[in-house]
């Protein structure tokens, strides 16, 4: 969709007419003095509809089932945490 760039002076004299390009889908960033300080935004959809979205671009793909928990990998059971482990390694694989 398209994004328009407007000032304030011109977003309170049109405010109805943006208001209804953001409904229909329009970004609209609002600054002052050549500067943006907000946004307008169109609401988001109901989950379904962004997950749908997200499907039909391909950046997911998913079975509509429920997913399945995995168990870790690896359980870290000492008392150091990861990082501090990860701190060492790189250390140790610096010298």
């Amino acid at each position: 969709m398209a994004q328009y760039t407007i000032g304030i002076r011109d977003l309170k004299a049109h405010l109805s007419a943006y208001l209804e390009k953001a409904q229909k889908g329009h970004t609209i960033v609002i600054t002052s003095h050549g500067r943006p300080i907000a946004q307008l935004t169109p609401t988001r959809e109901n989950l379904m509809e962004r997950v749908k979205a997200l499907q039909a671009t391909g950046l997911i793909a998913w079975s509509g089932k429920k997913p399945t928990i995995r168990q870790p990998v690896l359980v870290n059971k000492s008392d150091k945490l990861v990082s501090d482990i990860f701190l060492e390694m790189q250390n140790e694989s610096i010298y």
